[in-house]
């Protein structure tokens, strides 16, 4: 009997360990950035108010719209660097029209979110018909058009009507909770389920993990590639109406610049492998508030904002270092 007891705390013990073990393996970027708040509401304590936390989110939600479309273009084994520029482009074109009073807002933001999806149908395809690398074939069409819109501007800022119907989408709220807000979590929810649950999240798992494997086990890898490119241009088409309904006006040379970049690295930092097959909606959307509050803190502590490029290298690369560890 005195074995028996000294067997029953040895195996509580281990239920535990196994238990925060298999917390900190699922949702150890949830409590990174507990922590990080937790050091950040230590150094400035205005950074844990309300409406601080709010302008963290409203700010987030552009380049968060973008890393969930980024989510799937990099479990699927792609990359994309044209995510800022085809916002500026979308962009552009939406402010374009929502300066002619005779078309509806609806119409014009319908347009602007046609345009984004087109862009990526566009990338899609010749990545995966031409058998091209997704880098070059990104970068080439996110110069290509930044350079027609700046081209279409004549490299200035273009304005538009500056209306309520239209600017309450950037920057109305509901209580204290921003629009912005509302429409990310709706989208990475949506986004989460379709990842985990639907027949096409596990298409694209297949395709990033083993493209020859999921070939041969007869998924479309090619239809699945473009889909997911496509998805990108949708979540970007609704970045670009969030992010320039705030002011009604557009830079064509200065808007939406590194938006990829940004997205890339709060996709990296939610743990999505960037050699494809791993990766969820959670971590990106916890990678995206990260880089949200390192940018606060740094205004906070009037830090010099030159240092935020170095500041997210030395995120991605540490990111990038945990990610090998973990392989």
């Amino acid at each position: 009997m005195a074995d028996q007891k000294t067997e029953y705390p040895a195996s509580g013990v281990n239920i535990i360990i196994k238990l925060g073990k298999k917390i900190w393996d699922g949702y150890s970027i949830v409590v990174v950035v507990l922590f990080i708040v937790a050091v950040c509401s230590i150094a400035a304590p205005r950074f844990l108010t309300i409406n601080n936390m709010m302008a963290i989110s409203r700010n987030m939600s552009i380049v968060g719209m973008v890393s969930l479309g980024m989510t799937f273009v990099i479990i699927a084994g792609g990359i994309d660097l044209s995510g800022g520029h085809i916002v500026v482009t979308s962009g552009a074109i939406l402010i374009i029209l929502q300066r002619n009073p005779n078309i509806p807002i609806p119409v014009a933001i319908a347009v602007c979110i046609s345009v984004a999806l087109v862009i990526g149908l566009m990338s899609g395809t010749i990545i995966t018909k031409a058998s091209l690398p997704p880098f070059i074939v990104t970068l080439a069409i996110g110069i290509f058009f930044r350079s027609v819109t700046m081209h279409i501007c004549k490299g200035a800022t273009i304005t538009g009507r500056n209306i309520p119907e239209f600017t309450t989408i950037g920057i109305g709220s509901i209580g204290f909770v921003p629009y912005p807000l509302i429409v990310f979590i709706v989208f990475a929810i949506a986004l989460s389920l379709i990842l985990k649950y639907s027949k096409f999240g596990s298409y694209v798992y297949a395709v990033g993990g083993n493209e020859n494997a999921a070939r041969y086990s007869g998924i479309n890898v090619h239809l699945v590639k473009i889909s997911t490119y496509v998805l990108l241009g949708l979540c970007i088409g609704v970045a670009s109406v969030l992010d320039f309904s705030r002011m009604a006006a557009v830079s064509a040379s200065q808007s939406a610049l590194q938006y990829e970049f940004d997205a890339i690295t709060a996709v990296v930092i939610g743990g999505t492998s960037l050699s494809g097959g791993r990766g969820r909606i959670l971590g990106t959307c916890m990678g995206v508030f990260i880089l949200g509050i390192v940018s606060n803190i740094m205004v906070m502590m009037a830090i010099s904002p030159f240092l935020s490029g170095a500041v997210k290298g030395a995120i991605i690369l540490v990111a990038v270092l945990l990610q090998k560890q973990d392989r």
